[in-house]
């Protein structure tokens, strides 16, 4: 039942992103919270009244992966993404989840498709997906609410348009990021 709920909330995201509708007055917070439930997976149903087996979504099966790298100088964050579809089957969109522990300073604007869902949480929309093509380079410059001196950022797919993806190995990251102003590679 909680992955119905996800997946009613990613496509609710989604919408608000496409109409240009800020998340705090649409979402509010529980989007937010970080970490995964053990044994769900994003996107992946029970169809109790179609009589769909654990797993089976129509939309083919689909191979997002989310690649990009992360620094973090003087409370100041950069992440840069590039989400692909390795496929079998297009995807007609998908939401990427950036889940920092720590929170981000408020009042900062974000790229078109990109929403807060709360203030350790941005989501954005890739947009179409074909079989083996890529969105475009998504580009993230924020302020942290205080100068941490290291921080985690969870990458995750949170929505993918009735897509099953087999292999959540490559969408779904955790990175340990240093205030050195390096970048760390996922």
């Amino acid at each position: 039942m909680r992955a119905i709920s996800q997946g009613v909330l990613g496509a609710a995201l989604a919408a608000l992103v496409a109409m240009g509708v800020g998340v705090a007055a649409a979402a509010g917070t529980a989007a937010g919270a970080v970490g995964e439930v053990p044994g769900e997976a994003v996107g992946e149903t029970v169809g109790e009244e179609t009589g769909e087996a654990a797993g089976e979504v129509a939309g083919g099966e689909v191979d997002l992966a989310h690649h990009g790298h992360v620094s973090l100088w003087d409370g100041r964050i950069g992440l840069w993404l590039v989400t692909e579809n390795h496929g079998p089957s297009d995807v007609a969109d998908a939401t990427v989840r950036l889940a920092f522990s720590v929170p981000m300073a408020g009042g900062q604007e974000l790229p078109p498709g990109c929403l807060w869902s709360s203030a350790r949480v941005v989501s954005c929309r890739t947009g179409a997906l074909p079989d083996g093509g890529e969105a475009g380079e998504l580009a993230l410059r924020l302020r942290t609410a205080g100068r941490p001196q290291e921080l985690t950022v969870e990458v995750s797919t949170a929505w993918r348009a009735g897509g099953v993806d087999r292999n959540s190995v490559n969408d779904r990251h955790r990175v340990l990021v240093l205030a050195t102003g390096d970048p760390y590679v996922f």
